[in-house]
């Protein structure tokens, strides 16, 4: 049994020290124990495919080796030891980014250690390249593929100063990203990424790059032109390494543009197109990489217009045109005038020439004058140019052979023509002369101004010279006496005719160049004083008074004559009045029963109760008092107005002014029928008997005469009654400009020059020119717009006022010409208005009216005065509403409504007088 133990323990240990064997003996054999382990094994290169180790040796004896092994049991290598430092061994071919399980066994005497066990790993493999995915200004977002598709493989980025970042973990299916975030701007950054296995980085890929630089903040423009645009910017960065590119909206760039270190940066752009807007972005560039971009736009200049040409030229007013300089109508213009002073927002055109009327300028200034392009709020370069306002020329002192004037504008030259003759006027500062001109002669005289090299005409003006005076007036019996000549030499000048004034007499008129006329209708024996004028146009020569005694043969025969003829008429008188005695009994006429009747002006105090009485029985009172007024003055004489001539003047065929009390205009080109126009004189209050022109509303034919009327007559005040359409009827045609541009009637020019609307009327004032002479007189306009034809207002408040104000205005114009009041037919409204102004003035001064005396009055002068009963009744109601001021504003009512049924119901107008009295 202790045999059999004995060969058991020298078996356990042999496994130690040998190789097992057996002998069929049990002779004992001599065991060393294992040698002692190395304490630890360090790796002191790697690299992808080898590993360097080193371990201290276990004894400084020599004998000792080492045996390096697998984990799977192959052996490597037998190591020898050394005696004085440590042991290193190289392990060759092995594969990158493997973990190795080593065991080092020390060897002695061929026995070896229980073996110390240890892991190594090869460096892993570095990636094959790092790409930037996405960048910003503070960021980038790298990616690269993994170098093995096991997940234990992590990597560390790591900044060129050490710094890094750890634990980037790996994945198994696709590539690696990571995103490195709080960088700066525009920055370049080295950078290293290790691949990390089991706690071993690989050699690491080294790689750059940049996050995205700034943009700019703003990008200006200063300077531009047509075909260029020179942009400033300042830079992101000092760093000149940082460029910049420029980009179309097109995708067309403009690459490397330097940056500057000390200042902004420019650039200009060139070979642009004019006017047009360019949209463009600024990229910041640095290393290759841009900015996201700087937006702007930037226009070029426009095109300047070729030319500006003046169109049309007042004293006021230039009217400018020129060729637009594009169709796109986004382009506008303005026009800056020297001073700086500027007109914006001309619109252009798409489809033919651009005008523009430049207004309120002063007569006979030269403007110099700048037009600019403007599109996108980009002015042109401009076009200059100077243009000149005409000048007022129509003042002039004339004589027989010369005019001088002053004029005030801008001019450099006169010229005077007539015919194929041309005079060259002297010019002095101001003042332009011609003289030596042949008396009676007609001159076109033009002032011109040389302007750019091209003279243009600043104003024209037709001038006659004062004809010659009348020389070798001889007289000569005519026609027993009853008529006689006139003859006289020819004048030295020009004449259109000469007028033989005679006192008492209608001018008597001699056209063309006759040298002797004949007057008629004078009596024998009688001694004529006359003035003898010869006329050009029209202009008068200085009177020449002279006198003509009739043929005195004819008198005593026609004495005699006389004598018997008186007999031969007292007989028949006493013949007649004996066979008819009622012949002497009083007789009176229609108009001198309503005289009589109405002779007698009412007092103040009885007006209202002379009111109420006429107002009874459906005013009774005032229809028959009305109806006396039928008659009167209807026996008077209207030839003129029945010529067959004037007949077409007349608006209706039964008002027709009477022959003495017509108005008469100056005749023209001795036509005997051009003096007529169906107007009357109109007696005023007091001795005043042309204080009114009572007139029909002129007609299209007729409203030159209506103007040459309130020319020779001195008109300053001109009342309508009426307006120009009532329904659907003309009542009146317009007689001044519809707006305030100057229209010319025959030789009068009108101007409207204020116009001021109210309720119930219009105010107007017109600039009153006779283009023959020049002159220039102010009319006033009273227009009342609410009184309906053949009827009455509603209410009597606003008549009055309307009436007041014109007085106001009569009273101050003095020893004017008479007031022109006109309706349709110049005899209703007319004549109401007419006679409440004198009414009014009596009711003032005398304390009494007297106004069925007035109508009839009228009526002498015009027939139809006071056209209807309504009116009648209107006019007393108008007095006796002005006499109750008490009452305050008298109540607007329309008491005259139906002109047929006028005071129909007299209690209801009681009624209404008591409730004003009450009120």
């Amino acid at each position: 049994m202790g045999t059999t133990l004995w060969l058991l323990c020298l078996c356990v240990a042999r496994v130690w020290c040998q190789s097992t064997t057996t002998t069929s003996t049990a002779t004992p054999t001599t065991t060393r124990p294992p040698p002692p382990n190395v304490d630890d094994v360090i790796v002191k290169e790697r690299t992808e495919i080898m590993l360097k180790l080193q371990w201290d040796p276990v004894s400084n004896n020599t004998a000792y080796n080492y045996t390096l092994q697998y984990s799977n049991g192959t052996p490597i290598d037998n190591i020898a030891g050394t005696a004085g430092g440590p042991v290193t061994y190289t392990v060759s071919n092995l594969t990158a980014g493997t973990k190795y399980d080593f065991t080092l066994f020390t060897v002695f005497e061929n026995v070896t250690s229980f073996g110390h066990n240890f892991s190594a790993s090869t460096r892993p493999l570095s990636v094959d390249d790092v790409i930037v995915k996405e960048r910003t200004e503070t960021m980038l977002k790298l990616q690269w593929d993994p170098v093995s598709n096991n997940t234990a493989y992590n990597y560390t980025l790591q900044y060129s100063n050490g710094t890094h970042i750890d634990n980037i973990t790996g994945t198994a299916g696709g590539p690696v990203t990571f995103t490195v975030l709080n960088l700066t701007a525009g920055t370049e950054y080295d950078l290293t990424l290790f691949t990390v296995f089991e706690d071993v980085t690989s050699f690491g890929h080294n790689f750059s790059a940049s996050t995205r630089p700034l943009s700019v903040d703003d990008v200006i423009v200063k300077e531009r032109t047509e075909t260029m645009l020179k942009l400033q910017w300042d830079p992101v960065s000092n760093n000149t390494a940082y460029n910049y590119t420029l980009q179309y909206s097109n995708g067309t760039h403009i690459d490397n543009i330097t940056g500057t270190a000390g200042g902004p940066v420019t650039f200009t752009v060139l070979n642009l197109t004019a006017g047009t807007e360019y949209d463009l972005t600024l990229f910041t560039v640095f290393e290759d990489v841009t900015s996201f971009g700087h937006n702007f736009s930037a226009s070029t200049r426009p095109l300047s217009v070729d030319d500006v040409i003046v169109k049309e030229r007042t004293e006021t007013m230039l009217k400018l045109q020129w060729d637009p300089v594009s169709n796109n109508t986004a382009y506008n213009y303005t026009l800056q005038y020297s001073n700086g002073t500027h007109i914006d927002n001309i619109t252009g055109t798409a489809g033919g020439p651009v005008t523009f009327t430049v207004l309120n300028l002063t007569a006979g200034t030269e403007y110099d004058l700048t037009l600019f392009t403007v599109f996108e709020d980009v002015q042109s370069t401009g076009n200059s140019f100077s243009a000149v306002t005409t000048i007022q020329c129509s003042e002039w002192s004339i004589t027989n052979t010369s005019f001088q004037a002053e004029i005030f504008g801008k001019f450099s030259s006169a010229n005077a023509t007539n015919g194929s003759t041309s005079v060259n006027g002297r010019v002095e500062n101001r003042m332009v002369s011609f003289t030596g001109l042949y008396p009676g002669s007609t001159y076109t005289v033009s002032l011109y101004v040389l302007l750019n090299l091209v003279s243009l005409k600043q104003c024209g003006h037709t001038l006659t010279l004062v004809p010659p005076q009348v020389t070798g007036l001889h007289c000569g019996y005519e026609s027993g006496g009853y008529a006689f000549s006139l003859s006289w030499e020819p004048p030295h000048g020009v004449w259109t005719q000469v007028q033989v004034e005679i006192s008492g007499r209608s001018p008597h008129n001699v056209t063309g160049t006759q040298l002797d006329t004949v007057i008629k209708d004078v009596k024998p024996a009688q001694t004529y004083y006359m003035t003898v004028t010869s006329v050009s146009g029209t202009m008068k020569s200085k009177p020449v008074s002279f006198e003509c005694t009739t043929d005195p043969r004819g008198v005593i025969a026609g004495s005699v004559i006389g004598v018997l003829l008186l007999a031969v008429l007292v007989f028949l008188v006493i013949f007649i009045l004996r066979r008819k005695p009622e012949l002497l009994r009083p007789k009176y006429f229609v108009e001198s029963q309503v005289a009589n009747k109405t002779q007698n002006a009412i007092p103040i105090g009885n007006f209202e109760a002379h009111f109420n009485k006429m107002s009874r029985d459906q005013n009774r009172g005032f229809s028959e008092e009305y109806e006396d007024f039928s008659t009167v003055g209807s026996e008077q004489v209207c030839k003129a107005a029945l010529i067959s001539q004037n007949k077409a003047k007349n608006r209706f065929t039964n008002v027709l002014p009477y022959d003495w009390s017509r108005v008469k205009l100056t005749t023209i080109d001795d036509d005997c029928c051009s003096d007529y126009i169906n107007a009357s004189y109109i007696p005023g209050y007091g001795k005043n008997a042309r204080q009114y022109i009572a007139a029909q509303g002129p007609l299209p034919s007729t409203v030159n005469d209506f103007w040459r009327m309130i020319w020779e007559q001195r008109a300053h005040s001109v009342v309508m009654v009426t307006n120009c359409r009532e329904g659907e009827r003309v009542k009146c045609e317009q007689y001044w400009p519809l707006d305030y541009t100057p229209c010319t009637y025959g030789n009068i020019l009108v101007r409207v020059s204020s116009e001021k609307k109210e309720v119930n009327w219009t105010l107007r004032e017109f600039v009153v020119t006779n283009t023959s002479t020049s002159e220039v007189r102010s009319v006033q306009h009273f227009h009342f717009t609410a009184w309906p034809d053949h009827g009455v207002p509603d209410g009597t408040t606003a008549l009055m006022q309307f009436r007041g104000l014109v007085r106001q205005h009569i009273e101050c114009c003095g020893s004017a010409g008479p007031t022109v009041i006109h309706c349709s037919a110049g005899v209703g409204r007319t004549g109401t208005l007419i006679a409440l102004d004198v009414m009014l003035q009596q009711l003032e001064k005398e304390q009494k009216v007297g106004l069925a005396a007035y109508v009839h009055k009228m009526r002498l002068s015009r027939p139809l005065m006071v056209q209807t009963e309504s009116q009648y009744i209107f006019l007393h109601q108008c007095i006796l509403d002005s006499l109750k001021p008490k009452l305050g504003k008298i109540q607007e009512e329309p008491l005259y409504q139906n002109v047929d049924m006028i005071y129909v119901n007299s209690t209801a107008l009681n009624e209404f007088h008591s409730a004003n009295q009450n009120g």
